[in-house]
């Protein structure tokens, strides 16, 4: 079944605004089998929002619309609905009379402008609003459930669960929708595709089918799998097959596929071994630590970081030497290495690892260009070193930065020899 979103207000079309409420009621539709197709923003212009409204009526089985339900002209939802749907505007008096009581309870006297909340398209079922003065509005037209709702969250959100309780259960006719997500870091975007593509093109016609959606994000690919089930073990059963088929082809680079970052994944490989860590970061400037250090109990493993950014800091904090800085230049694979072993040796850590860049906008050159970095990860005897370059500004180039390097490690605790990184990541 399709629902449609939307959301009305013109402040949400502005950089100061943002549209929350369609996050909530995705995840509500979602859990009874409702397939949001369509997520919409409307200013507070009833033609625009009556051409949205038009056009999910061929096509929804439930559209649901947030805000625009005040008393004061810019409150377009109620007249564009009844325009749509050819209704007359009623003015329920006992609505009116619940709002001027709500007033009074107060110690004020209701404006007359809160009488346009009173208008409800004829037909339509009125639905309280404890928390507010603008009740909700359910209509049915066709196969379609229209349901209004007011726009701030605190007054949304329980008349959303009371409609989910009380009337889409019921049409839904049983399951939800049940998703798995596969973070892979390593391959780009066309790559992880190339090799996945083969795999998730047959599920379509699969029982249950399972859709597919790959998303970039910076420094790894998710791949969203979904499907609609009975229940979470039917839907646990289907999506576990999916994902053997697609570890057959992706191996090593899917890192989590229980919503954990990279850094959740890597501090359990470091305390299931009993091992700690200590970073020496130049260009990345603390952000493998921070991200490192994010995860609760990681007191356990995280021994030490330090930020060695100019010359003289790689040879006090880390033990670089100054001859091999002058021999191959601070950003090379040498002083990489010499960072990790020397923060590892000097902390008494298990694992080591050396961050050296140029994250730019300048400091490049010819042979060094901005986005340089060389990352050494040391663990025991095994020591692995890799040159990358990064695109982007700095932050990104930061963030890749520690993304890599996490890998890095992630693979050699796994003892893994496949590519640690494309050529050029993006």
């Amino acid at each position: 079944m399709n629902a449609c979103i939307l959301a009305v207000g013109s402040e949400m079309l502005t950089p100061f605004r943002v549209d929350t409420n369609s996050l909530i009621i995705t995840e509500r539709l979602n859990q009874l089998g409702y397939d949001v197709r369509l997520k919409a923003v409307a200013a507070d212009h009833v033609d625009e929002l009556a051409r949205l409204l038009e056009g999910a009526l061929t096509w929804a089985e439930v559209i649901i619309v947030t805000g625009g339900l005040g008393p004061t002209e810019d409150d377009i939802t109620r007249e564009a609905v009844a325009r749509v749907l050819h209704l007359p505007l009623d003015i329920d008096e006992t609505i009116v009379d619940r709002i001027r009581e709500r007033f009074v309870r107060r110690g004020l006297t209701m404006p007359e402008i809160n009488r346009r909340q009173g208008m409800v398209p004829r037909g339509a079922t009125v639905l309280a609003n404890p928390n507010g003065t603008a009740p909700g509005l359910w209509l049915e037209h066709g196969r379609t459930a229209i349901v209004l709702l007011p726009g701030p969250p605190r007054e949304m959100t329980p008349m959303l669960d009371a409609v989910v309780r009380d009337r889409l259960a019921p049409r839904a006719g049983g399951g939800g929708l049940f998703r798995r997500v596969l973070k892979i870091t390593g391959r780009t975007e066309s790559d992880v595709d190339a090799a996945a593509a083969p795999v998730y093109s047959k599920w379509s016609e699969a029982a249950p089918p399972i859709s597919t959606t790959i998303l970039a994000a910076l420094g790894q690919i998710e791949l969203h799998l979904t499907v609609k089930a009975a229940n979470a073990a039917e839907a646990d059963a289907a999506l576990d097959v999916a994902q053997r088929e697609l570890e057959a082809v992706l191996g090593i680079a899917i890192y989590s596929s229980d919503g954990r970052p990279l850094e959740a994944v890597v501090g359990h490989l470091l305390r299931d071994r009993s091992m700690t860590i200590a970073v020496a970061e130049s260009c990345s400037g603390g952000l493998l630590a921070s991200r490192l250090t994010d995860v609760p109990g990681s007191s356990e493993y995280v021994e030490r970081g330090v930020v060695c950014y100019s010359n003289r800091s790689k040879t006090e904090l880390a033990g670089v030497p100054a001859a091999l800085i002058a021999e191959h230049g601070a950003v090379s694979e040498p002083v990489a290495e010499a960072m990790a072993i020397g923060i590892r040796d000097r902390a008494g850590a298990n694992v080591g690892v050396g961050i050296t860049g140029i994250a730019g906008p300048g400091g490049g050159t010819p042979d060094k260009p901005v986005g340089t970095v060389a990352i050494a990860v040391a663990v025991g005897e095994a020591v692995r070193v890799r040159t990358f370059q990064f695109l982007g500004p700095r932050d990104m180039v930061k963030f890749q930065s520690a993304q890599a390097a996490m890998n890095m490690l992630r693979l050699l605790l796994l003892k893994q020899d496949a590519p640690f990184w494309p050529a050029k990541a993006s």
